[in-house]
């Protein structure tokens, strides 16, 4: 593993998955997983009560599939998955939580993202702040390609 210093010249190495990292991919997995269930069930047994929420749920549970591959995976191109589906993940918090506030007759249910995540205990608001803030002080190393 190469070595890299940090902005405040503090050696560290490359990697994402140490420290607080582990504890961000593992509630990424948790909410993955949580999002998936609910989603697979909501379309499976109801999906015409709320078809928009049920959808959106869905792809709640793919972006946090997929982010949580991107936190776990090295390299520069997870680094750049990992900015994007987190970056995804927050602007659909927002948006979706807000249409939910604002027009809730377009969600007659819950999704992961609605009320900013409230059904989640508020996570899916807060999660994607801690992932970029992880991100940007774990960059990938001049040596880690692809």
């Amino acid at each position: 593993m190469t070595e890299v210093r940090n902005a405040r010249g503090k050696t560290r190495n490359g990697r994402r998955m140490t420290g607080i990292g582990r504890l961000l991919v593992a509630v990424y997995g948790v909410l993955a997983l949580a999002a998936i269930g609910r989603s697979f069930v909501q379309i499976a047994s109801r999906f015409e009560e709320a078809p928009l929420a049920y959808t959106l749920s869905a792809l709640a549970a793919v972006v946090y599939v997929v982010a949580t591959v991107a936190l776990i995976r090295s390299g520069r191109g997870w680094y750049r998955v990992a900015w994007a589906t987190i970056a995804f993940e927050l602007t659909g918090v927002i948006v979706v939580g807000t249409v939910s506030i604002v027009f809730p007759a377009l969600f007659p249910d819950d999704t992961v993202w609605s009320w900013f995540g409230r059904g989640y205990l508020f996570i899916p608001l807060v999660l994607p702040v801690l992932g970029m803030w992880w991100l940007a002080t774990h960059r990938p190393s001049e040596a880690d390609a692809a």
